[in-house]
């Protein structure tokens, strides 16, 4: 697949979708921008940015890297209360 040509959804279903863990270089590059992008504007409005299914997917994928960070976990909450549909669409569903 030409980079280019690769979105943030189909390069999260390539990582995941890696048997053996090794994720090509072009799939991580459109990940770390997607998320980079993604944590900008979360941190832009901290108080406010609610998250879009697509792009609360993408922040659970890297859910461990914003661990002990109080803005992300405001962030993960304001998705879930704002969330209009059933947990079993989200990839890991609603943490309990």
């Amino acid at each position: 697949m030409n980079p280019s040509q690769l979105t943030p959804a189909k390069a999260l279903e390539i990582a995941r979708n890696s048997e053996d863990g090794s994720v090509p270089p072009s799939v991580t590059a459109v990940l770390e921008r997607a998320i980079g992008e993604l944590w900008q504007r979360i941190q832009t409005q901290p108080a406010t940015y609610v998250m879009s299914k697509e792009e609360f997917v993408l922040f659970n994928y890297y859910r461990s890297r914003f661990a002990n960070i109080p803005t992300a976990q405001h962030a993960i909450a304001r998705f879930w209360n704002n969330f209009q549909g059933s947990s079993h669409e989200i990839d890991g569903g609603r943490p309990s």
